[in-house]
């Protein structure tokens, strides 16, 4: 009976002495690698370096050093004047010289109108150089919300006004078509000027079918680029044939040139 009981109570001893060493090698699992630790403190330390730093650069932006005092513009867009750049400069321009945004200010500026790109840099101690470059219109936009736009030597569309005086051929098609207008009006008009006319509208429809309008208010209609007849070769046929028909275009409206080997002239509506 007493060895029983010895036994039993060393079967005991034995699992509450594993109970308890398991309990304190779980218990003891992050303090007992260092390596687990020293990744912790680098974390705590990176974070606590990020808010430091945002903090400095929020107090920095406060203190009274470094102001900007001159906005310089280099390159001068005649359609802007100097108080809308003041203007835009007072709103955006925020910081000291350290701190400043250029790029969003960069920005603002090419909001303004007749402005294609902007170049703002610092000039130490205490200025910023403003460089413009200016939009250069080629044709009118002809839009269907009524807007004012303007086609650039690029094909863009921007938003402006065409000046007073400023006689510029009118562009119609769907959008995102006028690079690809641009470079047809310089084929076409390179084409009518054989002959002494100016191209004054260009039209594309959404089916891709051209229409051109003179200077002495003839239209063309070329219809749709196609390989067997292309826009090219029906322009030149009208043309070769313009000093046989110039008596009569007076008296017309439109020459079809959609056909394949000739045209039709329709007359105008008396």
């Amino acid at each position: 009976m007493i060895k029983a009981g010895v036994r039993g109570n060393s079967r005991n001893s034995r699992k509450i002495g594993n109970t308890h060493a398991q309990a304190k090698a779980s218990g003891n699992l992050f303090w007992d690698s260092p390596r687990l630790i020293n990744s912790v403190a680098d974390l705590v330390f990176i974070f606590g370096g990020v808010l430091l730093a945002w903090a400095g650069l929020l107090v920095l932006q406060r203190l009274p050093i470094l102001p900007i005092k001159n906005v310089i513009v280099t390159a001068a867009v005649p359609q802007v004047s100097g108080a809308q750049i003041e203007q835009v400069a007072r709103t955006v321009i925020t910081g000291n010289f350290l701190t400043v945004n250029l790029a969003a200010a960069q920005r603002s500026f090419e909001q303004l109108p007749w402005v294609r790109l902007a170049s703002l840099r610092r000039q130490w101690p205490d200025s910023l150089v403003l460089t413009f470059e200016g939009q250069h219109p080629v044709a009118q936009w002809s839009s269907l919300d009524g807007e004012a736009r303007l086609v650039n030597e690029l094909g863009e569309v921007f938003v402006a006004t065409a000046p007073p005086g400023m006689a510029l051929p009118v562009f119609s098609g769907p959008e995102g078509s006028s690079a690809q207008m641009l470079t047809r009006y310089g084929e076409f008009a390179t084409q009518l000027a054989t002959i002494h006319r100016d191209l004054v509208a260009l039209r594309l429809s959404q089916r891709e079918a051209w229409q051109l309008k003179l200077d002495d208010g003839v239209v063309l209609e070329l219809g749709r680029d196609q390989p067997k007849t292309p826009l090219a070769e029906r322009l030149t046929r009208f043309t070769t044939h313009y000093a046989s028909v110039k008596d009569r275009l007076h008296a017309l409206s439109v020459v079809d040139m959609r056909y394949p080997s000739g045209f039709a002239l329709k007359a105008r509506k008396s």
